[in-house]
């Protein structure tokens, strides 16, 4: 565990946006760690195709300059890939996050930082949903009130990271990369990125991600992406109960009405639902980012209210 605050910074940074197919509401706090080094984005409408959604959680480790650098610029590289524009939308992710992990390590200023970032991306085109996954944060969706997993935590304690890491003359030892990463995959970490024998994907740490296809229906409720400060503490089907049942809560303003929560009030009570008590517990004491992401499906928010409401009393 990293080092930790003598009180947590519980100050939250909200934001919120929507159009005719999501309501997208998002919050990250510090908690209990010296410096907040996570990163998110939400974009309705991609500059270089309008009409296409990109969502991503970037959970920094070691500092915040990796995090923030791929924050701005991995939606842009995935884009204006060839393949991008070709359609092969898997390859343009693959490829654009090894391209954006290349220039960064040729940064004169960010190949010497001596941290990284973990990546969920999630990139919605043409009713497609594809998931892009680097590390352990992680992506559920809602569909029918159902937690449907969106992404893999990539730990070294998998098969296939293990034997990985092991192949490029690392080892795993605490279930760390080298005694010392708790992920086993992650832009930057540049000093696990050294083997000029061997390709990008096959380094002890690797920034190729794993990407999944899924057709959306109007069964898709909503999505929640979130570093694993969330993940450690609730399961993905703990979320996304979370999620449903403020959804169906009303809340209180003043003493004359009541009105449905936004996104990011579910996103801010999630945050202090996972915070700790105190630094000793371990879990609930890292950086929190959560991103929820509502489908509307060219409804008004509140149908989908309605309709999580409807599926609880049943239920």
């Amino acid at each position: 565990m990293g080092q930790t605050l003598c009180e947590p910074v519980t100050t939250k940074k909200s934001a919120c946006c929507r159009n005719y197919n999501y309501y997208v509401g998002s919050s990250c706090m510090q908690g209990w760690r010296i410096k907040m080094e996570d990163c998110h984005v939400h974009i309705l409408s991609l500059p270089d195709d309008p009409g296409t959604a990109f969502f991503a959680v970037y959970d920094g480790h070691g500092g915040a300059a990796i995090a923030q650098d791929a924050g701005k610029y991995l939606h842009r590289y995935i884009a204006k890939r060839s393949e991008y524009k070709a359609g092969n939308i898997v390859q343009a992710i693959e490829r654009g996050f090894l391209e954006l992990d290349k220039e960064m390590q040729n940064d004169a200023i960010l190949r010497e930082e001596q941290s990284g970032t973990t990546v969920i991306a999630l990139l919605i085109k043409d009713n497609i949903l594809y998931s892009a996954n680097a590390g352990d944060s992680r992506a559920v969706a809602s569909i029918n009130g159902n937690a449907v997993p969106l992404s893999r935590d990539h730990k070294p304690t998998l098969k296939d990271e293990r034997e990985r890491i092991e192949a490029a003359g690392g080892w795993v030892e605490f279930n760390r990369v080298n005694g010392h990463l708790a992920l086993s995959r992650a832009l930057g970490d540049f000093m696990f990125k050294r083997n000029s024998y061997l390709s990008p994907q096959k380094q002890i740490v690797t920034a190729f991600p794993e990407v999944q296809q899924f057709p959306i229906t109007e069964d898709w409720e909503f999505v929640v992406l979130a570093c694993d400060g969330i993940w450690d503490v609730m399961t993905s089907e703990e979320v996304v109960n979370f999620v449903r049942s403020r959804l169906t809560w009303p809340k209180v303003v003043g003493n004359e009405r009541e009105r449905v929560m936004d996104p990011e009030e579910i996103c801010e009570e999630l945050m202090n639902y996972c915070l700790a008590p105190d630094a000793l517990m371990g879990t609930g004491c890292d950086n929190m980012t959560v991103v929820l992401v509502c489908f509307l499906h060219g409804k008004p928010y509140e149908h989908l209210v309605s309709r999580c409401q409807k599926s609880s009393t049943n239920s």
